[in-house]
């Protein structure tokens, strides 16, 4: 099982995220690309930083909004969307061949990641954007979702994501942040639900029914509180279930 978090998202002078501890308890890293948080230099270090502890990385790409930290839907068409994605890719790409790494996957973010849940259009963008720059990067988007089946019908590698510290629906979706209980916030009732996702046993969702979602990675957010508490108790609890953490790529 991998196990990827998103960071790289401070700018300027504003810090975001424990990355330096994240990287040693991770095996893929989803670096942000200036759209909705990073710069070259924040960047650049993520990247050296990555390299350093044998992290893989992926474009975390996303809807051009640094002020609503890409959690805002905007409406772009595809076109806008294949460009964008294309930019995001090879900005980071090209400070990854300074350390000697590459680009291995493309991860979408915030509301962008959500669009792409149920809009085929944009998962077609999405899909033409990744096979332009390189046919062999993995995609990761949710399990069942509109995006996955398109990204799979395009040719490309899918790699399903479960997020233990999330709440989710009956239906397999994420819970919007904005409802009550849509977070969890405890590491013990992290890394059960990481363990539960892992192995591909059912968990409860927020409604109380039980859902079951099959992943290939599981992703810990870097800007939530405990974030590196949560690493270590999912790395542990994957442990202790004969669960072997290694990246996908």
């Amino acid at each position: 099982m991998d196990v990827n978090a998103d960071m790289g998202e401070a700018f300027g002078r504003y810090s975001m995220g424990p990355d330096a501890e994240l990287l040693e308890l991770v095996t893929s890293a989803n670096v942000a690309c200036g759209f909705h948080a990073g710069d070259p230099r924040v960047m650049d270090k993520t990247v050296a930083d990555a390299a350093r502890n044998g992290v893989v990385v992926g474009a975390h790409v996303s809807y051009p909004d640094l002020v609503g930290f890409g959690r805002r839907h905007i409406g772009v068409s595809p076109e806008e969307l294949i460009t964008d994605v294309l930019y995001q890719i090879g900005a980071l790409d090209g400070l990854c061949r300074r350390h000697g790494t590459t680009v291995r996957h493309v991860k979408a973010h915030g509301a962008l990641y959500n669009d792409l849940v149920g809009e085929d259009r944009l998962a077609a963008a999405l899909a033409d954007a990744v096979r332009s720059y390189d046919p062999g990067l993995a995609v990761l988007t949710l399990p069942g979702s509109v995006a996955a089946a398109t990204l799979a019908d395009a040719g490309l590698t899918v790699r399903t994501e479960g997020f233990p510290d999330r709440a989710y629906t009956a239906e397999g979706t994420l819970v919007p942040r904005t409802v009550a209980g849509a977070v969890l916030t405890t590491a013990e009732e992290v890394a059960a639900r990481g363990v539960r996702m892992a192995v591909g046993e059912p968990f409860e969702a927020l409604t109380g029914s039980h859902v079951t979602v099959r992943v290939d990675t599981l992703c810990i957010h870097s800007d939530s509180p405990g974030a590196v508490t949560f690493a270590r108790a999912i790395q542990s609890a994957l442990h202790d279930a004969g669960v072997t953490v290694r990246a996908f790529a």
